[in-house]
């Protein structure tokens, strides 16, 4: 029998056109270009400017242009998720308001909350619809207003995030192409060293927590780059070694865009030359679930038909994995 895979038909990108430069958080909080650069590799990142607009209205504009783009009609997708940790609201999910102002109307919609893992995690969970049959056309969107969380007087964590959406179009294939494999992992008790401390039901929002400045990105660096660095790596030469990839089998490495330091470590762990990484942390920052998309998006007229791509991230929780795709057009 003829194995059904989810193969990646289409892939868009979008991010706002505001652009926060190192320059101009040189004015806002006690940095430095040299400082950022160093530590991070992130000159500029996308904010999301204007009143009313939330994380859907970045993810609506990427499947909008997607469905244009790959010649589907909205009615034609069955499964939507939006893989975030900067929902519009509690609820409904974000996902629910994207097929809204997308106009898909015939699909079910949730959001999946990884953090930086989120869109991987989103990926294989959609891709099993496809597998089983359930779903001929799934999205996955992965999409970030990370600038509604960050404290900008805070300069450990305000240089790092940025704002932008990325959608993906899964379809069923019986070629040897799609996602071939997948490794995802988590260990809560990460939670302590990158979380947001007010807002969910454990601390409800009150004017206590608003004035403690506890709805903020919080993160320890150290253990969380010392933990990145490891899991990230361990997740991507796992996937090889147990698919016998070598190093020069892999067209690319898509890592999540956090810090140019964990990329570097992933890509040395891998044998991967920087030719042959993705990388665009310098112009987006770390925009959560939005970052592997955006690469793929950039990327996407290099790459072939049959070429192994794999994706890795890391992200609070904490959460970590890694994803082989054969590029499938």
């Amino acid at each position: 029998m003829t194995r059904i895979r989810a193969a990646i038909t289409g892939i868009q990108g979008w991010v706002p056109p505001y652009i926060l430069t190192n320059k101009e958080l040189e004015s806002m909080v006690d940095t430095s270009d040299e400082w950022i650069m160093s530590r991070t590799g992130i000159k500029e990142r996308h904010i999301l400017k204007g009143e009313g607009l939330g994380t859907s209205d970045m993810g609506a504009e990427a499947v909008k242009a997607l469905c244009e783009k790959t010649g589907t009609r909205p009615e034609e997708i069955g499964l939507l998720i939006c893989a975030t940790v900067t929902p519009d609201m509690v609820f409904p999910a974000t996902a629910n308001i994207i097929c809204d102002k997308a106009g898909i109307k015939n699909a079910f919609s949730y959001d999946l909350n990884a953090a930086c893992s989120g869109l991987i995690y989103a990926l294989v969970t959609a891709s099993k619809f496809i597998e089983t049959g359930s779903i001929k056309k799934a999205i996955v969107v992965g999409a970030d207003k990370m600038s509604s969380i960050v404290d900008y007087t805070n300069r450990e964590t305000c240089v790092l995030f940025g704002d932008g959406a990325g959608a993906i179009l899964l379809e069923p294939t019986e070629d040897e192409v799609g996602i071939m494999d997948s490794i995802m992992q988590s260990d809560g008790s990460g939670r302590v060293h990158l979380h947001m401390k007010a807002g969910g039901s454990l601390k409800p929002s009150s004017y206590e927590t608003i004035d403690a400045g506890e709805h903020f990105v919080y993160q320890e660096g150290q253990p969380v780059f010392k933990f990145a660095v490891t899991k990230m790596a361990d997740a991507a030469a796992e996937i090889m070694a147990r698919n016998n990839l070598k190093s020069e089998d892999v067209a690319y490495l898509v890592p999540h865009q956090a810090n140019l330091r964990i990329i570097d470590a992933t890509a040395r762990r891998m044998g991967v030359g920087t030719d042959r990484v993705m990388i665009n942390i310098e112009r987006y920052g770390n925009t959560t679930g939005g970052t592997i998309p955006l690469c793929l998006w950039e990327w996407e007229n290099k790459l072939k038909k049959g070429d192994n791509v794999i994706l890795a991230a890391f992200g609070g929780g904490f959460t970590w994995g890694s994803v082989w795709v054969k590029w499938a057009y």
